[in-house]
């Protein structure tokens, strides 16, 4: 029997819905589907507004006062019971949708809550907002530094998780196309390493591809992964770096692991840019060459060769699936029969990986 064809024992809240879709959502709209293919889910996706007044007033107060007030998401009456609830967080405001949501956490045996970005710098600001973690039995973070200090507001039942990708979408194999862009830099970058790269492009040197417009929103999730996975797997060299590493106003000297890196690497390309100063790279990264280093703002772009191990690590240790199985095991619960099967295919991969190394100049 297909997992499809059991009674969901999955609820997700999901965020696809509201009216901007903003691309570093997408990466969670991704999760949710590979989640939705390898497990029992109910998905729900209430439609949201977020340019309200009733938004922007909710979310104001949470700021100032322990008040959480329906920023104006339609209240679901669920009549049925689940064994976990999910619900992935961009930011902690993210909450207050949740909170507002219905009788979600009557209806669910566990629930857990994943929030992608949260720096410590921002736990007092956010604290209105953190309080509504009581609500979830676990709470994971992407950044592995905000684990203790959320730790020390909300009790021991935080959990660093890195980010992980679809990698069989950014997989290069089985039919590896040519790399046609040289160098693809996508969101925050530094003005001195774009702007010589424009001059190589310029001059001829190079194939750039950066971005040239501010988007505040995708007109497809999906679409905007499959451009940006067609796009990264056809190029040679990737610009990586930290999160937000052009704001310390904003992470202090917090120092965290991004998505770029996970994308870069699923990919097969080069990732060229700067080495977190961070102990859970060394460990998420740990084979040879997995990175040649840029310092963020260097003028001084060096393109060495590095050995393409970086799909079959991918492949074996970032996928989704396996972010999943952290989950399920905090929450006392075993994987279905796709998630085994989907190893399975990501196993393969990896051999043709093996057996197709290539040299990518």
């Amino acid at each position: 029997m297909h997992q499809r064809d059991i009674k969901p024992r999955i609820l997700i809240f999901s965020q696809r819905n509201a009216s901007k879709r903003l691309p570093f959502r997408c990466a969670h709209f991704e999760f949710e589907d590979v989640i939705a293919q390898i497990d029992s889910v109910e998905l729900l996706a209430p439609p949201f507004d977020v340019s309200t007044r009733r938004h922007a007033l909710a979310k104001q107060l949470a700021y100032h006062i322990p008040i959480a007030l329906n920023p104006g998401i339609r209240k679901a009456n669920l009549s049925a019971d689940y064994d976990l609830f999910l619900a992935i967080c961009g930011d902690p405001t993210d909450l207050l949708k949740i909170n507002s949501f219905g009788n979600w956490r009557d209806r669910c045996r566990k629930a857990v809550c994943l929030i992608d970005e949260l720096w410590v710098k921002q736990m007092d600001p956010y604290r209105n907002y953190l309080r509504m973690l009581e609500n979830f039995d676990h709470v994971f973070l992407y950044y592995s530094n905000s684990v203790e200090p959320l730790s020390q507001r909300i009790g021991s039942k935080c959990t660093y998780m890195p980010p992980g990708v679809d990698t069989i979408r950014l997989c290069p194999y089985p039919n590896p196309p040519k790399r046609v862009v040289d160098v693809y830099s996508i969101g925050r970058r530094s003005s001195t390493t774009h702007q010589t790269l424009l001059t190589m492009a310029s001059q001829g040197e190079i194939f750039y591809v950066y971005d040239s417009t501010s988007a505040d929103q995708v007109l497809d999730p999906v679409e905007h992964r499959e451009l940006f996975a067609n796009i990264v797997k056809r190029s040679r060299y990737f610009i990586v770096n930290p999160g937000l590493i052009d704001r310390p106003d904003v992470r202090g000297d917090q120092i965290e692991i991004g998505n770029r890196y996970f994308e870069g690497a699923a990919s097969g390309t080069i990732m060229v840019g700067e080495r977190p100063n961070n102990s859970e790279f060394d460990k998420l990264f740990d084979w040879p060459d997995s990175l040649a280093d840029l310092p963020y703002n260097s003028s001084t772009i060096d393109t060495e060769e590095l050995r393409s191990t970086n799909v079959r690590q991918s492949l074996l240790r970032h996928d989704w699936v396996y972010r999943w199985d952290i989950i399920l095991n905090k929450a006392g619960l075993q994987p279905l029969p796709a998630a085994g099967e989907r190893k399975d295919r990501l196993r393969g991969l990896a051999e043709l990986a093996d057996a197709a190394h290539k040299s990518y100049r």
